[in-house]
């Protein structure tokens, strides 16, 4: 706890802003972090927020951040934990307020996905898959997601 004083409107901003906090083994290991999130995402108040559209946004963080570790010869994907389910190339995603998470993409046989999950089920385990398609750019689906994210803000402002 720090003794800085904060005027009323610091304090609320402060309560606002989401925290983020991570310790890896490796010190060099790129982490999320709130500073690394999007100005839409920090314009909006979280208690604003539908709890889907919360969620939505801070696993965009986590899709961006694990994609900015990839090689040039893997994508993200997304494991199913419990069942056997198997994996989901992530190709897209979405929520609908005020509670659904929803991702898009492919299974390993190529076959269209759609996992569709309330934000109290949440469980996303990100895996880098080897690319679809040999000799193709890699899919890189948390930039898009966090231009998206920019590009709502822009239209609101």
């Amino acid at each position: 706890m720090d003794n800085q004083i904060k005027t009323a409107a610091e304090a609320a901003e402060s309560d606002a802003l989401p925290r983020c906090h991570e310790v890896h083994s490796d010190p060099d290991q790129p982490k999320a972090s709130a500073e690394n999130l999007p100005k839409s995402v920090k314009a909006e108040p979280v208690a604003k927020k539908s709890a889907a559209q919360w969620a939505y946004e801070r696993t965009v963080l986590y899709l961006k951040n694990f994609e900015e570790q990839l090689d040039n010869e893997h994508e993200v994907a997304m494991g199913f934990t419990g069942g056997d389910a198997g994996v989901l190339r992530i190709e897209g995603m979405g929520y609908f307020d005020p509670d659904i998470v929803t991702f898009y993409g492919t299974d390993p046989t190529g076959g269209r996905t759609q996992l569709v999950q309330h934000v109290s089920q949440l469980s996303v385990m990100l895996r880098a898959l080897p690319k679809a398609k040999e000799g193709s750019k890699p899919n890189r689906i948390g930039f898009r997601l966090v231009e998206d994210l920019e590009k709502s803000q822009e239209a609101v402002s």
